[in-house]
C-alpha cells in the first residue's frame, strides 16, 4: 500500500525552513534508503505545504516520520495527516488496472 503525508506549512515556510532543512533532508535521505519513502517534495505556487508518498503495511512508518521530522518538531508544520492511496497505474502500483 501507498501513504502520502501531507504537510501544511507556515508562511514563508522556504525561508524559515533553513535552519532545519539539513537535518529535515537527512530523515528524507535516510528514509528513502531504507525503501520506505519513494518520493518527497514541497508544494510551488503557493509554497504552503508538502507531499511525501510512502510504501508500506500501514501508516504507522509515515506517522514516525512525521512525528519526528524537524520541520514538525519545530512547529514549521502546522498541520499534517496521512492518507491511504490506492495506486493502481505507474511503477509500483499496488493495484494494477
Amino acid at each position: 500500500m501507498h501513504y502520502i503525508l501531507f504537510y501544511d506549512v507556515i508562511d514563508n515556510f522556504p525561508e524559515r525552513r533553513i535552519p532545519y532543512r539539513a537535518a529535515h533532508l537527512t530523515g528524507v535521505r535516510e528514509s528513502h534508503e531504507r525503501g520506505e519513502l519513494l518520493l518527497a517534495g514541497a508544494l510551488a505556487d503557493p509554497p504552503d505545504g508538502a507531499v511525501l508518498i510512502f510504501r508500506g503495511d500501514s501508516p504507522a512508518t509515515a506517522e514516525a516520520f512525521a512525528r519526528a521530522d524537524p520541520y514538525v518538531t519545530n512547529g514549521l508544520v502546522t498541520n499534517w495527516r496521512v492518507r491511504s492511496w490506492n495506486t493502481v497505474a505507474g511503477d509500483g502500483a499496488m493495484l494494477p488496472a
